[in-house]
């Protein structure tokens, strides 16, 4: 089982969660959110980083050109699209990317996996109106397909009380979790994210 924390906004986060055994980590460059981070401070937490732990960048209907200057800057792993970013818009940065995608009845998760075809992953999450990401709820898991052409990368109100049923529940190839294993918005609790990976783990043996 693969782990992803994400919001992480300082060094000694990122190297606590990487300690504790995360396999990437995510920083936040949408200007709205709490977790935001700097250019600067995020390629200074990517330096921090030990072998085989992944950099993570999230979008939220950036420009082109935002991107590329935080590309320019920031030596990110993976790119992760939270807004509207057509399939050409994700593939012209010549990065492997993930797409989110915010779960409802009315959403064809099928379709998404044809048309983001170059897509790492999908990363399902929680839908709420006007708010692209982050917020602390679960939604109903029967909506994602048993067999999907994609990897799927589980997200959505996950905590170390219920990681474990959600990975039984999916079986996504990776979890990814922010709020739920944290003091407050941008500051992690370590010991919520040694029990979300502990927890991750031990279903996932």
């Amino acid at each position: 089982m693969r782990i992803k924390i994400c919001g992480i906004t300082d060094v000694d986060q990122a190297r606590a969660v990487a300690k504790a055994g995360a396999d990437a980590i995510g920083l936040v460059f949408y200007e709205k959110s709490p977790r935001r981070v700097s250019r600067l401070t995020a390629q200074t937490i990517v330096d921090a980083l030990p072998p085989f732990v992944s950099s993570v960048g999230l979008f939220v209907n950036h420009t082109t050109e935002q991107v590329w200057q935080i590309l320019e800057q920031v030596s990110l792993d993976y790119l992760q699209f939270h807004g509207d970013e057509s399939p050409a818009f994700c593939q012209q940065f010549k990065r492997p990317y993930i797409k989110a995608i915010r779960v409802k009845e009315d959403v064809d998760l099928v379709q998404y996996t044809v048309d983001f075809n170059t897509a790492k992953a999908l990363l399902v999450d929680a839908y709420q109106e006007g708010v692209p990401g982050g917020t602390g709820r679960t939604f109903d898991w029967r909506l994602i397909p048993r067999e999907l052409s994609k990897l799927i990368i589980l997200s959505g109100g996950l905590t170390p009380e219920n990681v474990g049923q959600a990975i039984k529940a999916v079986k996504p190839w990776a979890v990814d979790v922010s709020s739920g294993v944290e003091q407050s918005p941008g500051i992690k609790d370590i010991n919520k994210c040694q029990a979300f990976i502990q927890g991750a783990r031990n279903e996932a043996v």
